[in-house]
């Protein structure tokens, strides 16, 4: 992940973004990013994209019963000796 540092240029604090990073969203100079801080980490993504929603472990893990979490297991380990992971 690369490194930024934050300069001041007039009134505004300004951070230059790697072209792997703009690649990486999409996005070239002269195009808009809505930025959003989530638990302390800065967000950006192109404005106007739809936000992905973040589920906590409680819903990811709703309705996964002991026979469901067996039938998984199963199904991974089928997966991972099949040599194709």
């Amino acid at each position: 992940m690369p490194t930024v540092k934050i300069r001041k240029q007039k009134g505004a604090a300004i951070i230059t973004l790697p072209a792997e990073v703009l690649k990486t969203l999409g996005v070239d100079v002269g195009q808009s990013l809505d930025i959003e801080v989530i638990n302390g980490a800065l967000i950006a993504r192109p404005a106007g994209q739809p936000t992905r929603r973040r589920y906590s472990l409680s819903e990811l893990l709703e309705g996964i019963t002991p026979a469901v979490g067996r039938e998984m297991a199963k199904a991974s380990a089928e997966w991972n000796s099949s040599g194709t992971g």
